[in-house]
């Protein structure tokens, strides 16, 4: 019997392995050394005090509040993209997914422009009495305007795995178009939601560039976790190793949590 000389080798070539070895302590070394100088006897004191509990309460709230804005208005675009062809769809895509490779910078810059005291919509709105840039409102802007296409590409392809055969026998059976969505078409694209609602989520909780060009950093009222990090971290250094490690602490459940669900989805 002839053995194959493409076997796998049992031993790894030396140069993949020596990258692989730096990449490593470039990626993780970094965080290890965060959590081992956060994680000391000062840890739950820093938590404690006014600033990082006032940046971890508007950090709760704003994301929670970007997240269901992302949820109603992303899952009928990821729906529309995946399901339809119309003039314009192309461009529709490309300008969604415009948000992930703009700097967060330009994203407050154009935000502020657009929404702003002398913006295009926001000096209509100031008229109105609504002020939008500098406000908690701004905060959640920036972090949809960020995160949000994380969330349409993953159920754009969650909408593009379901076979349109399973919707046309629902839709034979009697059942609405309304009806099959929610009981054919959504349990089907779960894996993909969670994927994207994790994604987005974490990415709405790290915003900062955006943030701070947009809504500025105010203790309170816009001043979230990374900017409270950003402020306090030459006036009070633990208090802002203490966010970093509730941050990374935080994302490291977010990708793990996900894992676990995404497993689960594939086993049933």
């Amino acid at each position: 019997m002839r053995t194959s000389t493409l076997a796998t080798p049992r031993l790894p070539p030396l140069l993949p392995v020596a990258a692989s070895l730096i990449l490593l302590l470039l990626l993780i070394l970094p965080t290890a050394a965060l959590l081992w100088r956060a994680l000391n006897p000062q840890f739950a004191a820093a938590l404690l005090r006014p600033a990082v509990i006032e940046a971890l309460r508007l950090s709760l709230l704003t994301t929670t509040l970007s997240m269901l804005l992302t949820l109603l208005l992303g899952t009928p675009v990821a729906y529309l993209l995946a399901r339809y062809r119309f003039p314009g769809h192309r461009l529709l895509d490309v300008l969604l997914d415009l948000p992930l490779v703009l700097p967060p910078v330009v994203a407050g810059v154009g935000l502020l422009l657009v929404f702003g005291r002398r913006g295009f919509i926001g000096s209509w709105l100031n008229d109105l009495g609504i002020r939008v840039a500098f406000t908690t409102l701004a905060v959640v802007m920036a972090q949809i305007f960020v995160a949000s296409p994380l969330y349409i590409r993953a159920m754009k392809a969650g909408f593009l795995s379901v076979s349109k055969r399973l919707e046309a026998v629902s839709l034979t059976l009697g059942r609405s178009r309304w009806e099959t969505f929610w009981r054919v078409t959504w349990p089907l694209t779960l894996p993909y939601l969670i994927e994207g609602f994790v994604l987005a989520w974490a990415r709405a909780l790290g915003e900062f560039g955006a943030t701070i060009v947009f809504a500025g950093s105010f203790a309170g009222r816009t001043r979230t976790m990374p900017l409270a990090i950003y402020a306090t971290l030459e006036s009070d250094l633990d208090a802002a190793l203490a966010l970093a490690a509730v941050l990374t602490i935080a994302a490291f459940l977010l990708l793990f949590v996900f894992r676990l669900l995404l497993r689960f989805g594939r086993r049933r």
